[in-house]
């Protein structure tokens, strides 16, 4: 199953870290920070690659909730059936800004790559 990370510059470490740990348990990651190159058509990019996939983490914290692609990224998971069940915010950093329609999902709450990677893994495993 291909998973998408959705976040801004300011968690782009944390998301290197999960898509190495989600690999390694076995699920196919895009990542655009580590996948679109210099010349490709960004918005095009992310487009395909929302379209493959079929979950999505959405790295939450108050920079990632002034992007608005960001924020067209989670609209586009929450309005397409083939990531029903399959969302998961996770607080990085406290903001107030987190769209209110996230907050009727379980929300994920450590910066631990780790505890992250687990807890994804075994949701998508037990959903399957």
């Amino acid at each position: 199953m291909r998973v998408f990370i959705s976040h801004s510059h300011a968690e782009a470490d944390l998301a290197k870290k999960l898509r190495g740990q989600l690999s390694e348990l076995g699920l196919e990651v895009w990542d655009p920070a580590q996948q679109i190159l210099p010349g490709d058509n960004w918005a095009l990019e992310i487009g395909q690659a929302l379209k493959k996939s079929r979950a999505m983490i959405v790295l939450l914290s108050p920079e990632s909730m002034k992007s608005e692609r960001v924020r067209r990224e989670i609209e586009y998971a929450l309005g397409d059936r083939n990531y029903a069940g399959r969302v998961f915010p996770v607080m990085v950093r406290p903001t107030e800004e987190v769209p209110w329609i996230l907050h009727r999902f379980h929300m994920l709450r450590t910066n631990n790559p780790t505890k992250i990677s687990k807890s994804i893994a075994d949701a998508l495993r037990h959903e399957a």
